[in-house]
């Protein structure tokens, strides 16, 4: 691991200790205009990390998901230079109902891609890292993913159900290829576990730029196929945005191959 990387790390493992844990099971959450819930660990935790990367980062702009969109978009503007995108609390659901699965997500965007990323779990005190071409860690260790099931009935799949269009709904839940299904709630966490082989396929409907950018370049050093579509299947434009977009993943590029069939969405390009 890099330098940065493991200061990145001690940065989420910081705002965790202090502005995230103490408040688990004992903090009020209000609903935002999109629906989704923030509490005051989101905002603190906000606060804290992009005060500490402006010590550790002078200079370099932050995009974080509790901003205007307005701000967002202009500092999306500003990713080929270098702009960190940070979910401080991917999970608020969970977190706001006590169940414990969430995460702080951090990556830093450049050229038009996320080239540094770490994702923090307070819960289990585990801090997942990857930089591009360079591979991914789970605490300090390399994390490589080696997995020798090559048929969609041998996997358990990580699947968001509340995004997926009604056509799709039926099928995953009755006619599912899949040995069993798990829906847990923290994007961040999802491409981690998956990364770490806990599961073997995966679908989310709609994430934003902050859900994934990490999560996504974790998984993929790490040696899962991914891809990234617009919502409803179709091919997503190139570079970043703002717009949700569906995910698709797998351990290896048999499985995905099998995956990406089974949902029938266009094979076009190559996962990365």
């Amino acid at each position: 691991m890099s330098p940065e990387l493991n200061s990145l790390c001690q940065v989420l493992r910081t705002a965790a200790q202090i502005e995230i844990m103490p408040r688990f099971r004992n903090v009020a959450s209000r609903s935002k205009a999109d629906g989704s819930l923030v509490t005051a660990a989101d905002l603190g935790a906000q606060h804290r990390i992009i005060q500490e990367l402006g010590r550790l980062f002078p200079g370099m702009p932050v995009l974080g998901e509790e901003m205007p969109a307005v701000e967002q978009q202009r500092l999306l503007a500003d990713a080929d230079t270098g702009v960190w995108c940070l979910d401080p609390l991917d999970g608020t659901s969970n977190y706001a109902c006590g169940f414990p699965y969430f995460g702080i997500s951090l990556a830093l965007l450049k050229g038009g891609e996320a080239v540094l990323g770490a994702i923090y779990d307070p819960v289990r005190e585990e801090c997942f890292s990857a930089e591009r071409g360079a591979g991914a860690w789970l605490d300090g260790e390399p994390l490589r993913l080696l997995s020798e099931r090559n048929e969609l009935g041998e996997c358990l799949a990580l699947v968001d159900l509340k995004r997926l269009s009604e056509r799709d709904l039926p099928r995953l839940g009755g006619d599912a290829p899949y040995r069993s299904q798990r829906n847990l709630g923290s994007v961040a966490l999802d491409w981690c576990w998956l990364a770490a082989g806990r599961g073997q396929l995966y679908l989310h409907g709609g994430q934003k730029l902050w859900d994934y950018a990490a999560g996504r370049l974790i998984a993929t050093e790490a040696g899962t196929s991914a891809r990234l579509f617009a919502r409803g299947g179709l091919e997503a434009p190139p570079g970043l945005s703002l717009e949700p977009r569906m995910a698709v993943a797998a351990a290896n590029k048999q499985l995905f191959g099998h995956w990406i069939d089974w949902l029938d969405l266009p094979r076009a390009g190559e996962p990365a």
